[in-house]
Formats: C-alpha cells, structure tokens, sequence
C-alpha cells in the first residue's frame, strides 16, 4: 500500500495516529492563509475574466460528487440556451497545456474527468493549471456566455462571480482538519462564503443533491449479455471516496464482490485488471474512461467489464438560485 493510500485509508477512519501529522498541517494552514491574504491585500493579483466565472469545488481532497453536479448543470444550461464552457486543471494528465478536450481526447494527456465530461455534454472545454491561460484559449474559439471552472475553488489567482461548494453529508470533514491530518483543504468556516449544495439521501438543506443509478451497460462485448446482480464481481475503482461505490452497489442488489482501489485518477495498466478466475469487473464511468483506452490496446481481454452510470439530481432550490445569480450577471435563462 502506497503511502498516499495509507493516509487516505486514516482519514476516512479517522485514525488517531493522524495526530503526528499536525505539524505538517500548521505549515500548510499558514502557507495557505498567508497566500490568501496576499491577494486580500492585492500584493497578488486575480485575473478577471471578460465574461462571469462559475467555480464549481468542494473544501475535501477525494470525491464529493462534484463532477457529476457539473455535468448536470452543464446539460441544463445547454438546455436553456446558455452558451457554456468549462475549465479543469485537467489532474493526471501529461498535457501539453492548455489543451482543447474533444471525444478523440485521451485521459492520459488531458486527464480523466476532462473526457467524461465532454462525453457525458459535448461542452467545450479547455484543460491546464494556468486558468488565465485556459479561459483565453477557450474564448479564441467560442463565443461564450459562461465559463464554469471545475475545481479550482482554492485557486484564488482566479477571480469569479459564483461559488458552488459540493459538500457530501456521507463523507462530512472527517476529523475538521487541515491536510494533512485531516482531508480538509480550508477551514470549515469556508463553508459560510459560497452557495453550499448538500449531498446527501436525507438532506437537511433545500440546496441538494442526491445520485440516481441507472442500468450498469457493458463497456467492452460485442454481445449484449444480461446483467446478473447475482453474480461475484471484482470492484476495480479509482477515485476519492470508494466507500460510496461500494454503497451505490449495494442500492443496486449487488453484495457480491471484492474491492480492488486505487488511487484517484490512477493510470491502470491491462494487469490491473487480470485475476485468478473469470469473474466479471465492475466500475466507475470515471475509470472507464481510462479503461477503454487500455482495453482497446489489448483486444485479446475478454473478461466482462461493467460500468455503472450516476445522474445528479438537484433540488428545485438549486435551480432557482443558479436563476437569480445568472440574472445578476445579466445572463438571462430562457
């Protein structure tokens, strides 16, 4: 187990030994709140966008739901004829950057996340640590009324119009601490600054969102066999918070399987997904969007590979803020 996995294991247990780590967190708290107050102060200055900036985070490291509620948003704007576009710092890509993401576009270079959401809307999107850099380029080739920055929530060289925060009630902020004792990458008292859209299957707030499960489809037969809840699968999967795949199975029927994480954003190799018997795997849309690729370098794989999609499913207090704060801007929904 990677040291990386070992700290992600202690902070979804909440271990106790994190408390050696504090250290390490009052470094990172000063650094953070020292850069912060640099560009409070304007001795660091923010770049402003010609036309509004949508940032669309979470104040956790690993999964909160975030890009499933982009992709949703994403297609409701597109809906209303809001001309939209995103930018993602495109993590675990090699680049170069900024680089234009289409349905050609391979996980490795532009990321993973990247690809699914120009599968999952076909919206225009630039990948790249340089925000500036990205939003010029995307403007180069669209006329846009929106541009909504995936993550990038801390990013403060980034000046924005509305904040999103994605904050998963099933995961919480573990132990409240700072990275890397704790998950957090600002202080709870964040949460009082932006628009706060809770994830949770009882909400407590009107500003919600819960994932719906549809049917898990076959990414890799030619055939269409059944799916069978039934059978022992092996749960290969890649992202922030696994522990909610394995509930999502659950809520499906299936209670059958063996987990085999990785780390987020992980770049699989066909070993990864070799085992002792036949049994079938089944995934994330996210790993998918690796594993495709890697399937396709390896036609003679055979073994099943099932992918089990999530829609985001927001309140109707979620669409009535985005209304009101589009209208400030002067973008009008039709």
């Amino acid at each position: 187990m990677s040291i990386a996995q070992l700290i992600q294991d202690a902070w979804n247990k909440q271990a106790k030994w994190l408390i050696v780590l504090r250290p390490l967190a009052w470094i990172y708290r000063g650094g953070f709140l020292l850069n912060k107050k640099l560009y409070q102060l304007g001795i660091k200055t923010s770049y402003k966008a010609p036309i509004p900036v949508m940032v669309i985070g979470n104040i956790t490291v690993g999964g909160s739901g975030k890009t499933p509620l982009l992709i949703q948003l994403v297609n409701y704007l597109q809906s209303q004829n809001v001309r939209v576009g995103v930018i993602s710092r495109g993590y675990g890509g090699k680049g170069p950057f900024p680089a234009y993401v289409d349905l050609e576009s391979m996980p490795e270079i532009v990321g993973d996340e990247p690809c699914l959401i120009v599968q999952s809307t076909g919206v225009p999107i630039v990948v790249g640590s340089n925000r500036q850099r990205s939003i010029e380029y995307l403007l180069s080739k669209h006329d846009l009324d929106l541009i909504i920055s995936d993550d990038g929530l801390q990013h403060f060289a980034l000046a924005r119009q509305i904040e999103w925060i994605v904050l998963d009630r099933n995961r919480g902020l573990g132990n409240q601490k700072l990275l890397p004792e704790g998950y957090l990458r600002e202080p709870p008292n964040r949460l009082n600054t932006g628009t706060v859209i809770e994830h949770a299957a009882a909400p407590t707030s009107a500003l919600n969102m819960h994932l719906e499960v549809a049917s898990p489809y076959l990414l890799n037969a030619a055939d269409s066999p059944s799916f069978n809840p039934s059978d022992n699968f092996y749960a290969v999967v890649g992202i922030g918070f696994p522990q909610r795949f394995y509930e999502t199975l659950a809520s499906i029927g299936i209670h059958q399987f063996q987990c085999h994480e990785f780390p987020d954003h992980y770049d699989y190799e066909i070993t990864d997904l070799q085992f002792e018997d036949t049994s079938p795997i089944i995934t994330t849309e996210k790993d998918a969007v690796k594993l495709l690729p890697l399937l396709r370098q390896n036609p003679d794989f055979k073994r099943e590979i099932w992918v089990v999609p999530v829609e985001a499913v927001l309140s109707s207090g979620c669409y009535e803020v985005l209304h009101q704060q589009l209208q400030q801007l002067g973008i009008q929904i039709s």
